[in-house]
């Protein structure tokens, strides 16, 4: 370490946003968390399920939002951590590379849209620069994939704190595509991402949105989710999904 980091770390001291660990943004135990194969999780999900007759899409995560992680990302979102930015993008990214296969086709990566409010108290679009992390791990592998923020949302409060009927009411009407903006999602697939699923509501909306502008909808990601009230199983991440 130099003299310049010693006396920085003296004057703001750091500590893992996941674990308190001394003098590191996000160590690598915390890290390790968010550092394997990503795997689906939209059986946790209710709100995935439309019930209008549609399947839910495939979402694929890295890690139960608990512990350490879910601590770590409430700091990002939350508490003005965006020192964790890199590292999750960098996460995200290195995940994204993985699935380019089973998505099979060109795809827009789509953000979750959030309030100008939560924007403006955060500095940054936090699911956009997930988003443009996973656009480029798929374009790694070699998939085509182009970040599109195509979604906008009108109003509703902050969905922290609200219950799986809550958050859908919340959302109810909000979440839209600008007319502007529809002619690129026309007959194009799409992958949505966000940082944490917990009911789809946020998905299940913004699908709804895009699905309404013309494009289809083959999956979502996320860097964690909320385990269910039982145990889940993780569903296999191999299954190929069509955009046909």
């Amino acid at each position: 370490m130099t003299f310049a980091h010693d006396l920085l770390g003296l004057l703001l001291p750091v500590g893992c946003a996941g674990c308190g660990t001394d003098d590191v943004a996000w160590c690598p135990r915390c890290a390790a968390r968010l550092a394997g194969p990503p795997w689906r999780c939209e059986d946790r999900a209710p709100r995935l399920d439309r019930l209008d007759g549609s399947v839910p899409v495939p979402v694929w995560t890295l890690a139960d939002c608990t512990g350490d992680v879910r601590r770590a990302i409430v700091a990002w979102k939350d508490r003005g951590r965006l020192d964790l930015t890199r590292p999750f993008a960098g996460a995200a990214r290195r995940a994204a590379a993985t699935l380019a296969g089973q998505l099979g086709a060109a795809v827009l990566v789509v953000p979750a849209p959030s309030t100008a409010a939560s924007r403006r108290r955060r500095g940054v679009d936090l699911a956009g620069a997930l988003a443009g992390a996973v656009a480029g791990g798929l374009a790694d592998a070699g998939l085509p994939a182009e970040l599109a923020p195509v979604l906008v949302r009108a109003g509703g409060r902050d969905q922290v704190g609200l219950g799986a009927r809550d958050r859908a009411r919340n959302l109810a009407g909000q979440v839209r595509v600008p007319t502007s903006r529809a002619p690129r999602l026309r007959g194009r697939a799409v992958l949505l991402v966000d940082d944490v699923l917990t009911t789809g509501a946020t998905l299940a909306a913004s699908r709804s949105a895009l699905e309404r502008a013309g494009a289809h909808v083959v999956g979502g990601f996320t860097l964690a989710s909320t385990p269910g009230p039982a145990v889940t199983v993780q569903l296999p991440a191999a299954r190929r999904v069509s955009t046909g």
